[in-house]
């Protein structure tokens, strides 16, 4: 009994503790959490993951003006998933030596460059020249027997996410082939002009840790992807999108897909920027615009993108923390010497690179002229969103939808369950990485925490990160998404 109640006093200095916002426990408690009657008491006792799900679940609430129409583009895909050592025998292709090809040109480029990295465990992307022989190559992975096949490409994703809502119609433009609009949400609508004959494919190639091919014996699971996807990479469809925008008539537009353009080498995309910016800069200006961005690798192209007017002409963009630190990396803002985060990204230094981005490019100083007004920032551990003061609201609630959507989907489950998932966010940080700073801590039970700094508002909660995810394609995409849906314009004036 004495046993039981001291742990049980101590479980309850420790937490209260934590939530008061303690930045490190003392050293007694530190040893008695070690020990394995501690341990089972904490699993009995403390539930904080229910906690924090329970708030959500009673403080997340709809925006009273609610999108009516969404325009989304204009990357679109089908995600074959293949086992990649079944369909190379599929082909007839026999094993044998490894070799990286940075363009695959044939059957045997593809086995060689698989090869090269299912050796090494390594992740690995690809582009594939020969457009009839990725066509049947793209046709025996979907005639597979176990291919699971998936609606790809962000723009896609996202107008999914949003099409669940019943009350919102959704318009998607993007490359889609037969597949692929069979496979969309009935409430999605497809301009004419985006319909192709043939749907645009991304071969996802899985193996398993041990899985053996040959004299190949892959040391851990990973997946090798590779496309002959042109329309994605040239941004075909967006002039077709601005102009169905003047019949649909939305209300919010989301972009996606700059990233695919990287690959197309600087004269091309040079040249398909300027033009990209042309066209958003055609859309209605009392429409907000939110971009999604994504994983790139040329700073030269990131430049061009905050440079060339792109990111002050939208109004809200949605990224992660590679993409953020990126970012900074490529227009030398804050924190730019890291090469990469370590561990939970630090609280403070999110915070100093999100301001950056509203003060270089958006709307934080009054006489800009620019758009940008709202980012929204997803990690592993939690979320942010930064919003310029005066033009977005339900931020509170836009922030834990976001945060609720990431945990349920990642477990393949409809509502969180407190038994998949666990937290890893701080529940004490900081509000910069440099003086003057404000120190915060994070409530459970009301699992929003709030700052300022200047005319920015800060809204950061925690994620309830899943223990075994089921599937991580496409969940930054709802992130947004959901986020979104819960936002709200309060002033129009600077559209």
């Amino acid at each position: 009994m004495w046993r039981k109640a001291s742990v049980a006093a101590l479980l309850a200095l420790a937490v209260g503790y934590l939530y008061h916002g303690g930045p490190v426990l003392p050293e007694q408690l530190l040893q008695y959490i070690s020990l394995p009657g501690f341990q089972s008491s904490q699993q009995s006792q403390r539930h904080v993951e229910r906690v924090i799900s329970d708030a959500w679940d009673s403080l997340i609430t709809l925006p009273v003006r609610q999108w009516s129409r969404v325009a989304v583009g204009v990357n679109a895909c089908v995600d074959v998933v293949v086992s990649g050592v079944g369909l190379l025998q599929a082909l007839a292709v026999d094993p044998g030596n490894g070799l990286d090809h940075e363009v695959l040109h044939s059957k045997e480029d593809l086995k060689e460059a698989f090869i090269h990295y299912m050796e090494r465990g390594a992740a690995a992307e690809r582009f594939f020249s020969d457009k009839v022989a990725f066509q049947r190559i793209a046709r025996a992975a979907a005639e597979y027997p176990t291919a699971k096949l998936y609606v790809g490409g962000n723009a896609a994703l996202i107008g999914q996410k949003l099409a669940t809502y019943p009350d919102l119609m959704v318009l998607l433009c993007g490359p889609v082939g037969p597949k692929l609009h069979e496979m969309l949400d009935e409430q999605i609508v497809v301009p004419p002009g985006s319909l192709q004959e043939t749907d645009e494919y991304h071969l996802i190639l899985e193996y398993k840790a041990g899985e053996q091919w040959g004299s190949t014996r892959a040391p851990q699971a990973n997946r090798f992807i590779f496309s002959h996807d042109v329309s994605n990479g040239e941004m075909s469809s967006l002039e077709t999108f601005v102009t169905s925008l003047e019949e649909f008539q939305p209300d919010l537009v989301v972009l996606s897909g700059l990233h695919m353009m990287e690959g197309q080498g600087r004269q091309m995309w040079e040249e398909r920027l300027k033009e990209a910016v042309a066209a958003i800069s055609d859309i209605r200006k009392d429409i907000p615009i939110h971009l999604e961005l994504a994983s790139m690798t040329d700073k030269d192209y990131m430049n061009s993108i905050m440079q060339e007017q792109f990111m002050p002409i939208v109004s809200s963009i949605g990224l992660n923390e590679q993409e953020l630190l990126f970012l900074s990396q490529a227009g030398g803002g804050p924190h730019a010497h890291f090469s990469t985060w370590k561990g939970v990204p630090d609280v403070g230094q999110v915070s100093d690179i999100l301001l950056w981005i509203l003060e270089r490019h958006g709307r934080s100083d009054p006489s800009s002229e620019a758009d940008l007004t709202r980012v929204h920032f997803h990690t592993l551990a939690y979320h942010v969103l930064a919003t310029v003061d005066g033009y977005w609201g339900n931020q509170a609630s836009a922030v834990m939808a976001g945060a609720r959507v990431a945990s349920s989907q990642a477990c393949g489950v409809q509502a969180v369950d407190v038994s998949k998932v666990e937290l890893k966010a701080p529940l004490h940080f900081y509000s910069s990485h440099s003086e003057p700073r404000e120190s915060l801590s994070l409530d459970p039970a009301a699992p929003v925490a709030v700052w300022r700094r200047g005319n920015v508002t800060f809204h950061l909660t925690p994620v309830l990160v899943c223990k075994l995810p089921l599937r991580t394609v496409g969940l930054g995409d709802a992130i947004s998404a959901e986020g979104l849906v819960y936002s709200e314009l309060t002033s129009q004036q600077h559209f």
